[in-house]
């Protein structure tokens, strides 16, 4: 009997947290924490799953990330099973903005891979091309052709986590499997602050709505998991991807 194909990109999670009425952040030059220490310790968890992290230009530069499994257990036990300590770190940009001392690039040993728009490519290979791989990832980015070009670099199951913008970018286009929503308890109130998603054409609508496989209180948090496809399974004990 043959074995079944490999699919053509990996399984794809979103993870975010927002305030009640909808916001990732606030306006002000200090990050929002939206989270609790147990959330915080669940998505470490998530991390550890995964094979690949992905976030925006944007989130690198905002929130200067380092995108690392926190847990020592939880590394020892992905070393022992022979991967890395933590995941690959990947981020998307159009123009090239990326500053060679921001945490993506200098905490850790991960893997690193920029996909970049090709009018900007240049201008990337120049400021961190000894830091990462760059790729020419089209103009624009095309979110579909970056997760087949991660699927054949060997990743099967890629953790998405913001910002609003990237985010938009896969939902729209059909390319999540599963979104992982955490609800803060309290309001922001601020038009000028970013939200989970801006406005979009997206495959989830009144006619169509997302299937709920999960709703779980987590200290003064939330967390909704909605199950996107049908290689989201709905018990959450269960292996996603």
């Amino acid at each position: 009997m043959s074995c079944p194909p490999e699919p053509t990109r990996p399984y794809v999670l979103l993870s975010c947290a927002a305030s009640i009425d909808g916001y990732i952040d606030d306006a002000s030059e200090q990050r929002l924490m939206l989270s609790n220490d147990d959330d915080l310790d669940r998505v470490d968890a998530v991390r550890a799953s995964c094979d690949a992290i992905l976030v925006g230009a944007g989130t690198v530069r905002r929130d200067d990330p380092r995108l690392l499994v926190r847990s020592a257990t939880r590394r020892a036990e992905r070393v022992a099973a022979g991967r890395p300590a933590s995941p690959t770190k990947v981020t998307l940009t159009a123009r090239g903005d990326l500053d060679p001392t921001a945490r993506f690039f200098t905490a850790g040993e991960p893997a690193r891979l920029v996909y970049c728009a090709t009018g900007a490519l240049e201008k990337t290979r120049e400021r961190i091309g000894g830091l990462a791989t760059v790729v020419n990832a089209g103009e624009p980015v095309d979110p579909g052709w970056l997760l087949a070009d991660l699927a054949a670099r060997g990743v099967r199951r890629l953790m998405v986590e913001g910002g609003g913008t990237v985010h938009a970018q896969f939902l729209a286009a059909g390319l999540a499997d599963e979104l992982h929503l955490v609800v803060a308890p309290f309001f922001v109130g601020d038009a000028r602050a970013p939200r989970f998603v801006g406005e979009g054409r997206f495959p989830w609508h009144p006619g169509r709505r997302a299937r709920l496989a999960e709703a779980r209180q987590i200290g003064d948090v939330v967390l909704l998991r909605y199950a996107l496809s049908a290689r989201c399974p709905t018990n959450p004990t269960s292996p996603a991807g």
